[in-house]
């Protein structure tokens, strides 16, 4: 009978922990709709959920699916309210976790009244899918961060003409030159017909 009691209770337990958890759960749709709004692209919870429909749920990626440890990575991920506290939300992609590592909990949940200022308060200098455009910008034109092939056209042709430049350099060099041998390589069997040419008729005369 105890025993019983003792499954029942840890049953219990678990269960209000996953609801306490659940009821915490917010998605902030404030920046979803600001992205749409100022960008037009018609994006999803998965630009930094784990779960294209958020955290609420009980689909793999959503707060009803996490383990106890996931759910315990979660609430020390929740408490990271000052900057580059190194979150590992369960719930959260790489570039969501980023974020929050970035500027911390607490600077995001100022930000919900003014989410158009979100991209200007991440670095600078962070580019998580590495495809030359910042995660700052991309979030700003509501390009995903962890898509390499989701980028403005022009912005990505310019980070591959610059990580590529000293290829195309040195393409371009060895075209040049080798025109330039070509030509004088036609210039010297010119020259060569030429005299065959003159030495001919002479013999001839």
């Amino acid at each position: 009978m105890r025993a019983h009691c003792k499954i029942s209770f840890a049953k219990l337990s678990l269960g209000l922990a996953v609801l306490a958890v659940a009821a915490a759960a917010h998605a902030y749709p404030e920046f979803q709709q600001n992205i749409v709004k100022t960008t037009g692209r018609a994006v999803n919870c998965a630009f930094c959920h784990t779960h294209a429909d958020g955290p609420e749920g009980a689909a793999p990626g959503q707060i009803g699916h996490l383990t106890l440890a996931e759910q315990a990575e979660l609430g020390r991920a929740r408490a990271a309210f000052e900057p580059n506290a190194k979150p590992a939300s369960p719930i959260l992609n790489a570039f969501g976790n980023h974020i929050i590592n970035s500027i911390g909990k607490k600077k995001f949940l100022e930000l919900k009244l003014v989410p158009a200022q979100l991209a200007g308060a991440l670095p600078k200098d962070s580019d998580l899918d590495g495809d030359g455009i910042p995660d700052a910008t991309e979030l700003a034109m509501g390009t995903h961060p962890l898509l390499k092939s989701d980028g403005d056209p022009w912005l990505l042709f310019q980070a591959n003409f610059r990580s590529n430049l000293t290829e195309i350099i040195l393409a371009f060099a060895a075209s040049v030159i080798g025109l330039w041998g070509i030509s004088h390589l036609l210039h010297g069997f010119a020259v060569a017909t030429a005299v065959e040419d003159e030495e001919a008729e002479e013999s001839a005369e």
